[in-house]
């Protein structure tokens, strides 16, 4: 049984676990096939470097994103790794049958034994056009996540659904699949709790509701077979390299990123430059910036202040990184860097 910890008692940098969400990103000029090919690199080495998880996140019609086939990217990094955790953050349930996930991870437990995690998420995480062509039904709009949530739990375990299971999830039924739920409001926060399920909130995108969800989900937390005490894991974005101004340049591939999803536009990740001042206003600025506010940049020293800093304002128990980062050796550098602080080196 896992445990969680109190908000109230102060834990320092490298007493609690750290996780990697990667979002497998596309840069400009590179194909998914490389992109593809950076995540497992980054997932060998994160496994080296100590990481707990590594999170892969579905989106779909999305030009700089390769994970939309989760599942896929899950058994392909749980497949070149030996003993780092694998799994969603987070599979979007409203987008699939949950029988389908269901056999899906059960799949991958069945080869990866001990080391799948499946995170769930509410929203449908995709626009209308293409939310019809994942076959959705008009009600797939997560108003039923608790029904779809309470099927998918069943197909791994009969005994949590009084009425005789007339489909069986094989691979599947009998295994024990941890399931978080994942949120950036108070909807998945409260069921969480109420369910005794471990909670992840999505600050690394989605600051404004990130303490008062965690407030909901441990106030309504009920002990389970699962957990005895809540459990959060807190995202945040960790830019670091071996200076202050080398981070602040690679950030701005992020801010364009996130700039872009602003003004309505998908596309690649671009490279970093040296100054955003031509490329963004001062709305947009500041738009971009309260987005990215959970973020931890610069120096080995930097981001350890400001990554301890989050902790205590959060009591998070674990947190999940991401760098989203042009290079993929300063990615590396930057994890790298990350790992060596929660270490306390």
């Amino acid at each position: 049984m896992a445990e969680g910890n109190s908000a109230n008692k102060r834990k320092q940098i490298h007493d609690i676990p750290v996780s990697i969400l990667d979002l497998a990103p596309i840069v400009k000029g590179g194909t998914a096939a490389d992109s593809l090919h950076n995540t497992l690199d980054l997932a060998q080495h994160a496994e080296n470097w100590g990481y707990n998880r590594f999170w892969l996140a579905e989106h779909h019609n999305m030009p700089g994103i390769a994970s939309s086939a989760t599942s896929v990217v899950i058994g392909y990094v749980a497949g070149g790794t030996k003993k780092i955790r694998v799994g969603s953050g987070g599979i979007m349930l409203p987008n699939h049958a949950p029988l389908v996930i269901a056999e899906q991870f059960g799949t991958l437990e069945s080869l990866y034994p001990g080391r799948i995690d499946l995170g769930l998420g509410r929203a449908p995480g995709s626009d209308q056009f293409t939310s019809y062509a994942l076959r959705r039904g008009l009600g797939s709009d997560g108003h039923n996540f608790p029904e779809q949530l309470n099927e998918l739990r069943a197909y791994f375990n009969p005994e949590l659904d009084s009425r005789p299971m007339r489909v069986r999830a094989i691979p599947g039924e009998g295994l024990n699949i941890p399931i978080w739920l994942l949120g950036s409001s108070g909807f998945s926060a409260q069921l969480a709790g109420q369910l005794g399920l471990p909670f992840a909130f999505a600050s690394h995108f989605a600051p404004d509701y990130l303490l008062p969800a965690l407030e909901i989900y441990r106030t309504n937390f009920r002990p389970s077979e699962v957990l005895d005490k809540p459990y959060v894991m807190v995202g945040v974005n960790a830019i670091a390299a071996d200076t202050e101004e080398e981070a602040r340049r690679l950030a701005t591939s992020q801010e364009q990123q996130f700039l872009n999803l602003i003004r309505g536009r998908t596309g690649q990740l671009n490279p970093p430059v040296s100054s955003m001042d031509a490329i963004w206003n001062e709305h947009e600025k500041a738009v971009v910036r309260k987005q990215l506010s959970y973020s931890a940049i610069g120096n080995k020293d930097a981001v350890r202040d400001q990554l301890q800093h989050f902790i205590d304002i959060t009591g998070a128990d674990e947190l999940i990184v991401a760098g989203t980062i042009y290079d993929h050796e300063a990615r590396l550098r930057s994890y790298e860097i990350v790992a060596e602080v929660f270490k306390g080196n």
